[in-house]
C-alpha cells in the first residue's frame, strides 16, 4: 500500500473517529443521563453546546474533504505514479487535516484560532492542488 493510499484510509478513520469521539460520545452522554430523548436531536439545535456545534462542523469538514483527497488518489494509483515527494504531502494533508480538526473542536472561537484553521485548511487545499498538478504533469 502506497503512503497517499494509507493516507486516504487513516483520512476516512479519523472522520469516522471525529464522529464517534466528539458527536457520537456528546449525544449518548445525554441521552444516557436522561437530558434529552434520543429522537431529539437535530444538526443544528439551538440547545448545541457551541462546542457540540464546532464538533459537528468538525465532522463535516472531514466529510467535505475526504472525496477530493480520495479522487486524488485514485487518479494516483490509476496513473502509478508514486515519488516520495508525493509521499510527504500526502502525510503534510493527514497531519493538517488532524490538526484543523483539533482546533477546530478544542479551542473556543477566536480570530487566532480561526486564522489557524485556516491556515491548516490552506495546507490541504495547496498539497491537493499540487498533487493534481503532479499527476497531470506526469499523465501528459
Amino acid at each position: 500500500m502506497t503512503i497517499p493510499v494509507f493516507v486516504l484510509l487513516g483520512f476516512a478513520v479519523w472522520t469516522m473517529l471525529t464522529l464517534i469521539g466528539s458527536i457520537g460520545v456528546y449525544r449518548w452522554s445525554r441521552i444516557l443521563t436522561g437530558k434529552t430523548s434520543i429522537a431529539e436531536w437535530y444538526d443544528n439545535a439551538p440547545r448545541s453546546s457551541d462546542w457540540y456545534q464546532r464538533a459537528v462542523r468538525a465532522h463535516m469538514n472531514c466529510v467535505e474533504t475526504l472525496p477530493v483527497y480520495g479522487a486524488i488518489v485514485l487518479t494516483l494509483v490509476v496513473t502509478g505514479l508514486t515519488s516520495p515527494f508525493m509521499d510527504g504531502i500526502a502525510l503534510t494533508i493527514f497531519v493538517t487535516r488532524i490538526g484543523q480538526t483539533l482546533v477546530h473542536i478544542v479551542l473556543p472561537p477566536s480570530n487566532t484560532s480561526a486564522s489557524l484553521r485556516f491556515a491548516l485548511f490552506s495546507f490541504q487545499l495547496v498539497g491537493m492542488m499540487t498533487m493534481g498538478i503532479m499527476i497531470v504533469a506526469y499523465a501528459v
